[in-house]
């Protein structure tokens, strides 16, 4: 059952609250890390330290997603919106920080300015959400976060991608059904029980990548990932 105005204005509420809180704490803590992410990127390939995506947010409005670069710079003229590991648009610096997760970090002030959440829905291109049916389009009725039950799940794309003649295609059959399904059911049951259990999901998963620790079994058997696209 669906909770009723209240009862959702008051959680709605008080996820931003959480939200500001803890995105401010964990800009704080990781500045030192991002400015050292920055000054690599900027000597490992010529362009910005920072990608900027347009991705479809809350109701359907565009807006721009914050993230380290770890491609070329003309890596949207080069190929499509799908990436594997072996793509060679991906620099050096930025495999590692795809492995590693640390690409997504700016995106903490996407939740600071309100066009994110830490918990929800990875935002996709338009190209992808016009492809949305009317069922799934309920996706778009929750602001999108930085990670959820897909991203766990699909916490390694660009292996599951890895070798395919067509990526976008590969996205298409192997992953997302899967992660559609699993977006369908957080907007379903979210709550902040279940924000609080994905983010300490989240935080283990990406502290075993730091300390490159064995996380797992493959994405597609594992029961909750990120839809990597051009410019992450």
């Amino acid at each position: 059952m669906k909770p009723d105005r209240r009862s959702f204005s008051s959680y709605e509420l008080a996820k931003r609250v959480i939200d500001v809180g803890l995105a401010f704490a964990a800009i704080v803590v990781s500045a030192p890390i991002m400015i050292v992410v920055m000054v690599i990127i900027r000597m490992d390939s010529s362009g910005p330290s920072l990608y900027r995506g347009l991705r479809i947010g809350l109701h359907g409005k565009p807006f721009y997603i914050l993230k380290f670069r770890t491609m070329s710079v003309d890596a949207e003229q080069r190929g499509g919106s799908c990436t594997s590991d072996d793509d060679s648009r991906i620099t050096r610096a930025g495999a590692f920080l795809r492995k590693s997760k640390l690409d997504e970090l700016p995106q903490l002030f996407n939740v600071l300015f309100g066009t994110m959440s830490l918990v929800g829905p990875r935002p996709e291109v338009k190209q992808f959400t016009d492809l949305f049916t009317a069922e799934e389009r309920a996706i778009l009725d929750v602001k999108p976060g930085i990670t959820d039950w897909a991203t766990i799940w699909d916490s390694d794309e660009g292996a599951l991608l890895l070798g395919a003649a067509d990526p976008e295609q590969a996205y298409m059959e192997r992953i997302r059904p899967m992660k559609l399904r699993l977006q369908l059911e957080y907007v379903r049951k979210r709550s902040l029980w279940v924000d609080f259990t994905i983010l300490f999901h989240t935080v283990s998963l990406v502290t075993c990548r730091l300390l490159r620790r064995q996380v797992g079994p493959t994405a597609q058997t594992r029961p909750f990932a990120t839809h990597k696209e051009t410019g992450d």
